[in-house]
């Protein structure tokens, strides 16, 4: 296939993807938007309020850009993980692999997918935000490459989790045992001065802080790490997942019963 194709193939796989969550819209984007504005109203209002300032801001404010991480990461995730592994169970991914079309458009096809719908679930928990503090973007630039980075990071993270798992019930298993605690612990709710220095440094070990740390510095101004240090991690992520999810398609890796 020549290049053009190539992104023919690849705009019809994000299209059947995009169609793929809007047509269960119910199921896909209202319930994050629930759950995040459960998070507004319990540790925003109720909570924050006893909390009170959080490195130089209000509470409400302090923990919006953590709250749109979260999002971001688990919908991005999600998406793909259970779409690609859906498409292994159902013997259709075989019509791709028999297909002319490199190893590289499936894995971006199938991980654009993953960034639309965490953009997307992004963006409505930043409106839904609106209702509850006001916010002031201090680098749209910043902020722009890491929503994006953050949400093509995960939607990667979902196509290994798929790609190498063998029921349903392991797509649930990264997600719960790794993502959550990593992003609960990735400084959402607190700053990370706040911690004694031993696990200062135990949570620098932690992907997500850098992640958080970027994306509340682009909306606020202030980080807990170094912001050319935590773009360095994404795009270092970012790089060895994508090569690793092409590596393991073209050796057939995870698709072979």
């Amino acid at each position: 296939m020549d290049l053009q194709q190539c992104f023919t193939a690849m705009n019809v796989l994000v299209y059947k993807e995009i169609r793929r969550f809007m047509r269960i819209w119910i199921q896909t984007l209202i319930p994050p938007i629930i759950t995040m504005t459960l998070y507004f109203v319990i540790f925003g209002n109720l909570i924050g309020s006893r909390v009170g300032d959080m490195g130089g801001f209000d509470y409400m404010q302090y923990i919006t850009p953590g709250l749109v991480m979260m999002s971001v990461i688990t919908n991005s995730y999600s998406n793909v993980a259970s779409s690609f592994f859906g498409a292994k169970f159902q013997k259709n991914v075989e019509e791709m692999l028999v297909s002319p079309m490199p190893s590289w458009v499936v894995v971006a096809g199938f991980a654009l997918g993953g960034v639309a719908r965490g953009l997307l679930v992004g963006f409505l928990v930043l409106l839904v935000s609106l209702f509850f503090t006001d916010l002031h973007i201090e680098n749209y630039g910043l902020t722009l490459v890491v929503f994006i980075g953050t949400a093509v990071l995960f939607a990667l993270g979902g196509f290994l989790n798929a790609l190498f798992s063998t029921k349903f019930d392991d797509i649930s298993i990264v997600p719960t045992f790794v993502l959550t605690p990593l992003t609960y612990l990735g400084g959402v709710f607190y700053s990370l001065d706040l911690l004694p220095p031993v696990w200062h440094a135990i949570s620098l070990a932690n992907p997500v802080v850098y992640i958080i740390s970027a994306f509340r510095a682009g909306m606020l101004g202030a980080g807990d790490v170094p912001v050319w240090v935590s773009l360095a991690m994404i795009m270092a992520f970012i790089s060895v997942f994508f090569a690793l999810c092409v590596w393991c398609m073209e050796r057939g890796k995870g698709m072979r019963s």
